[in-house]
């Protein structure tokens, strides 16, 4: 494989992987521990505005992850992604240290790292946002 194969495929394993994560934790808070559980769960960490905020982050992880799937305003979401786990690093994990088993901020570190990452690069080749934006000379090029 030569180096524009590797980079394409790099770029498309990271969003899909990236993109299911955030899909299916927001997936888990409608479903699973449901909105009103989520706003619970919030307020007991002691996030502000938990009433507000909850389904917002659901709402953000969700479609956002499946905005990453698909490569759809990809660089967009993946900074509001890396905004709400480093949010989330700040105000619930840090103070539990490294490791997810207690608490702590590791995969949130991880996947706010992950979306940076897909946010820097772009979506790539294999992407809704290069079809849509990836003409040559086009102003929302940036997109692509």
């Amino acid at each position: 494989m030569n180096q524009s194969t590797l980079t394409t495929s790099a770029r498309t394993i990271l969003r899909l992987v990236t993109g299911f994560l955030f899909a299916a934790h927001g997936w888990q808070k409608f479903n699973e521990f449901t909105v009103a559980g989520t706003q619970a769960s919030f307020a007991k960490m002691g996030v502000p505005a938990a009433e507000v905020a909850a389904p917002v982050v659901a709402t953000l992880e969700l479609v956002g992850g499946i905005a990453l799937i698909l490569g759809v305003l990809t660089r967009v979401f993946a900074v509001l992604l890396t905004l709400n786990m480093l949010g989330a690093l700040v105000l619930v994990h840090a103070p539990a240290g490294v490791f997810a088993a207690t608490g702590g901020y590791e995969l949130v570190l991880l996947l706010a790292t992950a979306a940076l990452a897909v946010a820097l690069v772009g979506a790539g080749k294999v992407s809704v946002d290069k079809v849509l934006f990836g003409r040559s000379g086009s102003k929302l090029s940036v997109l692509a």
